[in-house]
This record gives C-alpha cells, structure tokens and sequence, in this order.
C-alpha cells in the first residue's frame, strides 16, 4: 500500500494539493477557484511544480472530504510523491483525506512491466502521500483505525482483477494462506471433504470444471468469549453460466464473479490487522461454472449440506448454490451470532438498483439497519429489497423442494435468489447482499480506477465495529 504521513508542515518535494472550501479559499489558488464541491484545477508555479485544488464544499463530509482528496490524486498522475494540504479540517477528516487518497491511487499489482520498445517511459506509480495537518497525533490516530478497512479494499481488489486462469480455486486458497501472519487461521475442505460435508449443490455446480472446488474458512478468534458473526462469500472464479451458456460479449468480466468472496476476505484482513475483539469466521465457496461432459443439466436434481433436494432450473443461477451449501454448513457448524453473505448474484439486481447501490435481504430489521449505516459510512450504500411472500410460489418445484429460480423470464430474480437463500438459514439473523453492478467501476472515479471496486470489505468491517464488539448485540 501507498505509504502515508502526517506532517503539520509543507515538504519541499512533490506535488502539492489543497483541500479547501468556499470559506477558506486562499490568494494561491488560480483565478475562479471557488472551493465547490467537486470542483478541481491544476496547473504549475514558476519553479514547475505541480499545483492541484480540490474543492469541499461549504460544510465538508467525510464523503465530500474523501472524494475530494481522491480528485487531487487523480490530477497529480505522474507525480511520484503527493502532499496534500489538510489544515483547514479537524484531524478525523483530514485522516479520511488519507482514505480516498490512497483508494484512488491504487494500481493492480498484476499489471505488466513497461516494455522496452515503448517510445516513452510510463509516467512513475505514485508512492507517497503526505497529508499536511494540524493535528499530527489526532489524525494519526484516526487513520490508524481507518486503515486496516482500506487495507482490506485493496487486498479484495488484487483478488478481484487477477484473470481466471491465474486464480483458479485452488490458487484463490494459495492466496489467502497470506492472511496467516496477520493471525487468521485457514482451513481448506477439498472435493473429498466436501463430499462427506454433503456439499452436493456446490459439487454439482463444479461438475463441468478439471478446476476441483474447495471451501476455505478463514477464522479470526478475537477475545470476546462469544460465537462468531460469519461471512459467507460466492467465490465463482469463473462463470461461463455452463449449459445455460452465457452470451460471448463481456463474458470476460465474469472472473470477477469472486468478488464477494473477496470481500469477505478482505473483510477479515481488517479485523486481523486491527485487532478486533470480535471473533469472526469467513466461509467461502470456490468453484469454477463451466460447460463440459459431467456439467450440471437444467432438470437435475441437486441435495444440499441440510438435505434440501434442489431443482436446477438454469445453471447459470449457480451462485444460489454454492450459497445455500455455505450457509447451511456455516449455521451447523459454527451457530455464529449472524450471517452475512456477500454475492455478485443477479443481474436483475443491476436493472433494479444501478450500480450504484448493492441489494440488501435481511431476516432481522436491526441487522438491516446497521448494515445500511455501515454501508454510508464506507461509501458502500445499499437498499432494503423484498423476499418471501409471492416470490415464494416462485420456487416450488413438481419434483423437488424447491427451484433454484423461477422458469419463469423477466421475473424479479434478485427477490427470487433471497427467498431461495433466506430458506438455508431458518431463524438465524441473516442478511443477503447482493453485490452485482458495484463490484467493479466502468470508469475512473474519485475512490478508486475504473475496475474493481472492494466492495462490501469495508462495509463489513465498519459493521463489525458498530455491533458485534461487545458482548451484547
């Protein structure tokens, strides 16, 4: 990550920024800055160094203050050092200036080398972030409790943005074994394991694939003497929507079908490097949906870890089953305190909600709200969704309990995929977030570039903070 310091004085070296508002414009800036929110110039002093405005807005948020910063890195690109000029804000919201700066300077670390024909070099990755303050200690302190959920962002985008073949299921476990020197314990159940679990919806979904599935359970012990809050994440690495093929174009963003259980990993990254005191447990469900001569058929028969006998109406609704499997095993297992799921599930939830909210199913109304306020506190927003009810009748099936979704087409299959996942979990306190169209960005933003976005790491952690740190919820 992007190294960030606290100064109470300007360096000499790198680009400069200010965040200012319309009360607290000084003379330096260029002529018509007005310190708006979202309003941004650039340009260069006489000695040649680059100088950036970013504006507040009269009453700055966290949000405001956060986007503001993201938009002074964005114009400071090529600059390898960056110090932003925060004195105008109390210490806790220039420590959010450090946030959306280093979310928006973020860089795959995949990305390949510069190559040696290039008529010009690449511009240089930008490496420091200084953050000018009045408050050195205050704001330090700040950012110490912000940083590990940024951390975890970064750590779920890796994940996300890494192609299929390079993070096959396998690969995906290989890559969370780093989590173990933070202090979190994996676990790894291989196809064999999962047999004998009765993971029969997730081993069907993975029939089509020479990639073996596996679940992983990440476990952070905490020190609270109470059971764990659990995170269950959709680990598609691949979604080609198997016999139910899925059309050619933009097929290729499906290795992003992962992304909540990246999240979820993420998530626990956070909570391990700020030592919460909350235990936790994350269980993710790794397979790959592919077309081959054992993949699933529409009509098959599927039985889940709890004995529910499933028909599989369309196997590009695979995500549904992994879940079911997950939560069903995560619940027997572990009796944790709640449940969270995170999935980029449907499509459906995109045309309801945009990309600009994630969906959010709940069985218990004080979860809901503590998520939905988690979520604007992160830049993670969700919306409260339906289930049960009519979209019930939706799932029953002639030759099995259920349907994995309706036969039906231009259904509302976000409340459909709910109803089919609320009926894994019984009288748990629960909640489904559905995840799909804010996964990943189409374009540069002012917290992160265009891609993968972390979503939900964030969210979980601030969820974490504000409810499950004491022994009574």
């Amino acid at each position: 990550m992007i190294a960030v310091r606290f100064r109470r004085r300007m360096p000499d070296k790198g680009a400069r920024a200010l965040l200012a508002g319309p009360g607290a414009v000084p003379d330096a800036t260029p002529p018509g800055f007005t310190g708006a929110a979202e309003e941004t110039s650039s340009w260069h002093d006489a000695s040649g160094r680059r100088l950036i405005c970013a504006g507040l807005g009269r009453v700055p948020s966290a949000r405001m203050v956060r986007e503001a910063a993201g938009r002074a890195v964005s114009l400071a690109h090529g600059e390898s050092r960056l110090a932003i000029d925060a004195r105008a804000l109390p210490p806790a919201l220039a420590a959010e200036a450090a946030v959306g700066a280093v979310l928006r300077a973020w860089r795959f670390s995949g990305a390949p080398p510069p190559r040696e024909d290039d008529p010009e070099p690449p511009p240089p990755l930008l490496r420091r972030i200084d953050i000018v303050v009045t408050g050195k200690r205050e704001a330090r302190a700040v950012w110490d409790a912000l940083r590990p959920g940024v951390e975890g962002t970064l750590f779920a985008r890796e994940l996300v943005t890494e192609p299929a073949n390079r993070l096959t299921p396998r690969r995906f476990a290989r890559r969370l074994r780093a989590l173990e020197r933070h202090g979190v314990t994996i676990e790894v159940l291989g196809r064999k394991a999962l047999r004998e679990a009765g993971f029969g919806a997730l081993l069907a979904v993975a029939r089509g694939s020479a990639e073996p599935p596996c679940v992983v359970v990440l476990r952070w012990k905490g020190r609270l003497e109470v059971p764990p809050v659990a995170f269950v994440g959709k680990g598609i690495t691949f979604d080609t929507g198997g016999v139910c093929l899925k059309p050619a174009e933009r097929m290729w963003e499906m290795r992003a079908d992962m992304a909540g259980a990246a999240a979820c990993a993420g998530a626990m990254l956070a909570l391990a490097l700020r030592q919460s005191p909350a235990p936790a447990v994350a269980v993710l469900g790794l397979a790959e949906n592919m077309i081959g001569a054992e993949a699933q058929r529409p009509s098959d028969v599927v039985r889940t870890v709890d004995g529910t006998t499933v028909e599989v109406v369309d196997t590009d609704a695979e995500g549904r089953l992994v879940l079911a499997d997950c939560l069903a095993w995560t619940l027997r297992r572990f009796a944790p305190r709640a449940v969270i799921d995170l999935a980029t599930l449907t499509g459906s939830i995109v045309v309801a909600l945009g990309h600009h909210r994630a969906g959010l199913f709940a069985t218990d109304a004080a979860l809901a709200a503590q998520i939905a306020a988690a979520g604007e506190a992160v830049d993670e927003p969700v919306w409260p969704m339906p289930m049960g009810g009519g979209y019930t009748q939706a799932l029953e099936s002639p030759i099995a309990d259920l349907r994995n979704c309706s036969p039906e087409r231009r259904q509302p299959d976000a409340c459909h995929a709910a109803t089919f996942l609320k009926h894994f979990v019984g009288d748990a306190k629960w909640a489904h977030l559905d995840i799909a169209g804010v996964e990943a960005r189409e374009e540069d933003e002012p917290l992160g570039p265009r891609g993968a976005t972390g979503f939900g790491a964030r969210l979980l952690d601030r969820l974490v903070s504000l409810r499950f740190e004491t022994e009574e919820v």
